[in-house]
């Protein structure tokens, strides 16, 4: 037991000196950040942001090796020059992917003008169930926010994701909104998952290993803690800049302290945004208790969501969100939403009323741009409006928007 208790420490010591470097590399990273191509360098006097102007938005678009085409035809169909974009395909796809999905990036000839992709050269690991995961996604904020002063939300998708609106949709609707709101779907009843999520001791060794990929269990769990509260929910999120600019330049303790707790948690990326803005005075009342996607849990519920096909489309149109998970590679469904919802061929971005080319399916119309800061929703933006809407009076109407609610959860 004592050689046991000896070789967890030395791991955890391992791990929490790499998050310690970690912690310091996105606190100030400079030229260690690589591409897989030459970044181009946006026209300031193109895009304006700010007050009275629409806002924009900060996508992570993430996937595994396999799944470069994936993540162009989502980038596609989320384009909007306005935005700022960032792909990450993990450490198991090979150099030559990250290449080919540069070079159909850099294809698209709005993507040249305006120079808001990039693709990450140097990525990141990608363990399943451990906190590798949330290492990407800070990293991938802190790149964000290093590049890019203009955006105003932060959001996640993975290569399964696809959007059900168009971008005019998601400004038009958002330019209504504070811009200081987070939309983070979390509780504090966390049922089964503080015995098997939150209590079980985890190390994961993508952190400080270049070959490994499953986690270490420790054989005992530690207690819950009671220095503060643990949130559970969606790991799917649209977070506020000021709130990510507290989690990475860390102004408090707190966001560092729980950073070092939630390391060793299983599905850490369930919990650590969660838990720090709902313990943070100063952000817990900005919280919209959403992730405003749309998804099917079988039954029992597994560990991902129900593969959703065209027999699900309806259901899909008339939910009111505004991203759906999951869908299988080149789903017919996928041709659905493009051809009824964003009105997008199969080679051009998603069209906007910044579009000034002709309107086909053989051309693209985004080809050619007017005023970038113009918008016109179509008729999925008042489906997604309403639901809004009504997130936001059950916001206005809670004096603590991260009071304890019921978890609604299964086990799995």
């Amino acid at each position: 037991m004592g050689a046991e208790k000896k070789w967890l420490c030395t791991l955890f010591s391992g791990a929490f000196i790499t998050f310690l470097i970690f912690l310091s590399f996105i606190s100030g990273f400079s030229s260690s950040y690589n591409y897989a191509f030459p970044p181009n360098k946006p026209f300031p006097s193109t895009v304006d942001h700010g007050p009275g102007r629409p806002p924009s938005f900060a996508y992570y678009i993430s996937g595994k090796s396999g799944d470069g085409e994936r993540l162009y035809r989502l980038l596609l169909a989320v384009y909007h020059p306005r935005n700022r974009y960032l792909l990450h395909i993990s450490a198991d796809g090979s150099d030559e992917e990250r290449v080919r999905l540069g070079a159909m990036v850099k294809s698209t000839p709005v993507v040249r003008a305006f120079g808001n992709v990039d693709v990450i050269g140097k990525p990141d690991p990608n363990t399943y169930m451990g906190s590798t995961i949330l290492a990407a996604i800070l990293r991938a904020v802190a790149v964000l926010l290093k590049m890019d002063e203009g955006w105003d939300w932060f959001i996640t998708l993975s290569a399964s994701d696809y959007p059900l609106i168009t971008q005019d949709d998601l400004s038009h609707v958002f330019s209504s909104i504070r811009r200081d709101l987070n939309f983070i779907d979390h509780t504090s009843d966390l049922g089964w998952k503080e015995g098997q999520r939150i209590q079980p001791i985890v190390v994961d060794p993508g952190i400080y290993l270049a070959r490994r990929t499953q986690i270490f269990h420790a054989t005992e769990k530690r207690p819950m803690p009671n220095a503060f509260t643990v949130f559970t929910g969606s790991p799917w999120v649209v977070l506020s800049r000021p709130f990510l600019e507290f989690c990475i330049f860390g102004w408090e303790n707190l966001p560092r302290t729980l950073l070092m707790y939630f390391t060793n948690v299983v599905l850490s990326q369930e919990v650590y945004f969660h838990t720090v803005i709902c313990n943070s005075l100063e952000f817990r009342n900005t919280t919209v208790n959403a992730d405003l996607r749309y998804f099917v849990w079988d039954d029992p519920p597994k560990m991902e969501p129900h593969v959703l096909s065209t027999s699900d489309y309806e259901d899909i149109v008339e939910s009111g969100a505004a991203f759906a998970r999951q869908f299988e590679k080149d789903g017919a469904v996928l041709d659905m939403i493009d051809r009824n919802i964003l009105k997008r061929n199969s080679n051009g971005a998603t069209p906007g009323a910044w579009c000034r080319g002709r309107k086909s399916w053989w051309t693209d119309p985004c080809s050619q741009w007017g005023d970038v800061s113009v918008v016109k929703p179509g008729p999925q933006a008042d489906k997604f409006g309403k639901s809004i809407d009504k997130l936001l009076d059950s916001w206005n109407e809670s004096s603590d928007t991260c009071a304890k609610q019921e978890f609604v959860g299964k086990e799995v």
